[in-house]
């Protein structure tokens, strides 16, 4: 796979270091990534991986954009309120980065087209705010093999994992919370969406490209208040219904 000269000159830093090069960006022009979310996590995440060069990013989002997300879905602006966010998410990314072939899902990932969806990806990047959407694609990837890169945040603190195989999404979290927040209801600063998106987004760059070691198995927990941040291993869990099975 060969670059035209405008495509050299754009991933001349890339190309330049030594844990991508040229055979890393060949890889993740080849490369398939499906985002699941275009909020929070998804809209920094998207922006990251197709100035990287990703070749095709598959977004699946059902909502429309709203007044209230511009405070941290910077892949939005005010004139695209009321549009369907992988449309105006499409023409953006599009804007950035014209090599990159951008497929748009405008609908909800469930547990009858879960399959569907993250079908020939070589990384799934899940920025969803519901835990059963987080499920459904982690069961999913388990299924097809595909390494699943999670991203998730509130008020102050974020998360980023990568899972797998074994351990998954599912031995992290058995069950639902009961009482799980929403940044609908407890808030969110807007800058940390750009912290965890853009960690989502480099853990997906390091498992294409194959440079250092992705969070496999881990989960980064980061605290925007104190500035602080710990890594704790994720362990299998022998009962678990999605990966033990």
């Amino acid at each position: 796979m060969s670059f035209s000269p405008e495509e050299v000159e754009r991933y001349a830093r890339h190309l330049v270091l030594s844990d991508v090069g040229g055979p890393g960006q060949q890889r993740l022009k080849a490369a398939t990534v499906v985002l699941v979310g275009a909020g929070g996590v998804g809209s920094p995440a998207a922006l990251y991986l197709a100035a990287a060069g990703v070749g095709s990013l598959r977004i699946i989002d059902g909502d429309t954009v709203s007044l209230s997300n511009l405070q941290r879905q910077i892949l939005f602006n005010t004139a695209d309120i009321d549009r369907p966010k992988v449309e105006a998410a499409a023409g953006r990314l599009e804007a950035i980065n014209p090599h990159v072939r951008v497929e748009t899902l405008n609908h909800r990932l469930t547990v009858e087209n879960a399959a569907s969806v993250i079908a020939g990806a070589n990384v799934v990047l899940d920025g969803a705010d519901d835990f059963e959407t987080r499920y459904q694609v982690n069961a999913a990837c388990v299924a097809a093999g595909v390494p699943l890169v999670s991203g998730a945040l509130g008020r102050w603190t974020g998360q980023v994992g990568v899972f797998a195989g074994k351990p998954c999404y599912r031995c992290l979290v058995p069950e639902s919370p009961p009482d799980a927040e929403t940044c609908a209801r407890v808030g969110v600063v807007g800058a940390l969406a750009g912290v965890i998106g853009a960690m989502a987004a480099l853990e997906a760059i390091k498992i294409i490209t194959g440079a250092g070691e992705p969070l496999t198995g881990r989960l980064m927990l980061y605290d925007g208040l104190a500035a602080t941040s710990r890594v704790v291993a994720v362990t299998a869990d022998p009962g678990c219904p999605v990966c033990a099975v």
